[in-house]
């Protein structure tokens, strides 16, 4: 993995000392979280947490986790990595900060993951939203993804009662 760069964002690895940031912008936020597969951090000690299991990822040839930061003005607004792999193909996920939707940041951080992991041999790369999301979907929509499948489960097994369509979507090289 190597860091990123668009017009208006870095994609970066990301740092203890983002510890904070990623708690108070995205990690606690209900509504951030209400689509994701995890649940919002109730304490900075959750998401220091996590940072431990994200930050030893680091270490395997396959990873690809990167915080999302504004270059205007160095602010860690969200995340988007390889969260697995399906048949070989990497699937991507992504969040960010509640008062940075709806600026196409995600588009164009989506955008510069999808040309790297192409131009890392990959052919296929995919992408799942609830339905729900509307957002979501069309940002994954915008950047070429196609949906193929939709199916009726459990969220996540952290949210077993919470009962969504999803949407599965890939893009082809």
């Amino acid at each position: 993995m190597r860091e990123l760069e668009t017009a208006r964002l870095k994609l970066r690895y990301i740092r203890e000392e983002d510890t904070q940031q990623i708690f108070e912008c995205w990690a606690s936020d209900p509504e951030v979280t209400k689509y994701l597969t995890w649940n919002a951090h109730k304490s900075i000690d959750d998401t220091k947490e996590i940072m431990k299991f994200w930050l030893d990822e680091y270490k395997k040839p396959d990873r690809y986790r990167y915080g999302i930061e504004l270059k205007s003005d160095s602010t860690l607004i969200g995340m988007i990595d390889v969260v697995g792999f399906h048949n070989g193909a990497p699937v991507i996920g992504y969040c960010s900060g509640r008062a940075y939707w709806g600026n196409g940041y995600m588009s164009e951080a989506l955008a510069a993951v999808i040309k790297d992991l192409f131009a890392s041999s990959f052919d296929t790369i995919v992408i799942e939203a609830v339905d729900e999301n509307i957002a979501s979907n069309r940002v994954i929509v915008k950047n070429g993804f196609k949906l193929v499948a939709s199916r009726t489960e459990a969220l996540s097994e952290q949210k077993p009662d919470n009962i969504v369509t999803i949407n599965s979507y890939r893009l082809y090289k």
